[in-house]
């Protein structure tokens, strides 16, 4: 029987990134939710780097089974002998019916679809850099139902409240995220150059 591993390294996500051919734009998105889930872990004392892991790793076999994401994720991981709080974390991202019954997987619930809408903001600034943005930029952005119309505002603030961390405060712990990794996520500036 294979012995079960109860934690995940930064490196071992990446090298599960590279294994599954995942596409530039959508490893920035896993960069991002690394470092949100990062800082939620600082915040509440848990592990940064398993955390941070999971974040990098949640969304690893999209470009390969996009019509089975995240179900093909979990069973991948559960071959290679990752515990349950690790397989259930990243199911319970998606709509399987995994519950959120951690904080870890309510921190990575709630950060997901959050950190896209921060670069739609980003992207949508002539500087298209990150450190620019301000919450009050998000919340005009927010109200707007047109701007990014694919995200769904009711699901994060929903998140955000299961989370125990009230909608504006959390947009601005995973804002101060993303600028601490501003180049590595691609939106340090150097696009609008």
């Amino acid at each position: 029987m294979k012995a079960t591993k109860d934690t995940m390294t930064r490196s071992e996500a990446l090298e599960l990134i590279r294994e599954y051919g995942c596409e530039e734009n959508h490893v920035r998105h896993m960069l991002a939710v690394e470092a949100a889930m990062r800082a939620y872990a600082r915040r509440f004392d848990e592990d940064e780097e398993l955390w941070g892991a999971i974040g990098l790793v949640h969304d690893f076999d999209y470009e390969q089974f996009p019509d089975e994401h995240p179900q093909s994720g979990g069973r991948i991981l559960r071959e290679k002998g990752y515990a349950d709080l690790i397989v259930n974390t990243i199911l319970s991202h998606g709509h399987t019916g995994v519950p959120r019954d951690t904080r870890m997987a309510k921190a990575l619930h709630a950060v997901d679809e959050l950190t896209g809408f921060i670069v739609a903001v980003t992207l949508v600034r002539p500087s298209k850099d990150v450190g620019d943005v301000k919450i009050k930029s998000i919340r005009k952005k927010w109200k707007d139902k047109r701007f990014a119309a694919a995200v769904d505002r009711e699901e994060i603030a929903q998140a955000a409240d299961d989370l125990g961390v009230e909608l504006w405060e959390h947009v601005g712990v995973v804002l101060k995220a993303m600028q601490g990794v501003a180049s590595d996520i691609g939106l340090d500036g150097q696009m609008a150059e």
